[in-house]
């Protein structure tokens, strides 16, 4: 188990992640042909996007997945897809064709987790493997729409290849409480697990996270199962 912990300006956390993803992504397209992803919303996305808009990278082998989203329509505000589209997708020129966004917008959402699980397997592999996946965390713990107390677990259940890869979220304590979320299983068994945390807030459930105790919270587990992991704290979310 590989694990990096950085801290240090967001000006530096965008650099540092950027040639990251440039490296992983040539060493994968080198060996593979395509480069698979998975993306966040809230404050990593609005934080990291425009570096990433401006690699030099092949945007037309590299497959774009989302670690969750709201059951909103994709040019609404809260939309995860739409802060993408704005800051990445729009102006890296990436095709059509990779971008593979969850449905939110449908009313049924176990029809949109179904459509979205399908799409994966399609691309990533049965059980899918993403390539690379980046997380924000959120004050409690949570990774992507997946909160302390709630399903999408570790468990051997959850592991199982059958197991359902992306889920509907009806009870989000953060709205809006209906959502769409990858499980913990698919997040940790990404080739790189990239977690980032901004702000003093997050203080806390890092250092618990990354400490050698037992903790109970969503990022812990993932951090915790992730065979590689690159975890980027400013510096009022450091350890220090």
């Amino acid at each position: 188990m590989t694990k990096r912990v950085v801290v240090d300006d967001i000006s530096r956390l965008q650099s540092t992640f950027a040639q990251e993803f440039d490296m992983q992504a040539a060493e994968v397209i080198a060996r593979r042909g395509k480069f698979i992803v998975g993306l966040p919303g809230g404050s990593v996305a609005s934080a990291f996007f425009p570096a990433l808009a401006g690699l030099r990278v092949d945007w037309t082998r590299i497959e774009i997945f989302w670690i969750d989203e709201r059951a909103v329509p994709p040019d609404h505000p809260e939309s995860n897809y739409a802060v993408a589209s704005r800051l990445l997708l729009g102006p890296a020129r990436v095709p059509a064709a990779c971008i593979h966004r969850m449905h939110g917008e449908l009313p049924e959402l176990e029809q949109a987790a179904r459509r979205a699980a399908d799409e994966l397997r399609s691309i990533a592999g049965d059980p899918p493997c993403l390539d690379l996946a980046l997380v924000g965390v959120g004050d409690d713990g949570h990774v992507a729409s997946i909160f302390p107390g709630l399903s999408a677990d570790l468990s051997a259940e959850a592991r199982s290849a059958k197991a359902d890869s992306v889920v509907a979220v009806y009870d989000s304590p953060k709205p809006p409480s209906r959502r769409l979320t990858l499980t913990l299983p698919v997040l940790a068994r990404a080739g790189m697990v990239v977690v980032a945390a901004f702000g003093a807030s997050k203080a806390a459930v890092m250092r618990e996270a990354l400490g050698e105790g037992s903790a109970s919270t969503p990022v812990a587990a993932l951090l915790g199962a992730a065979s590689s992991s690159l975890v980027l704290l400013d510096r009022e979310a450091g350890l220090s």
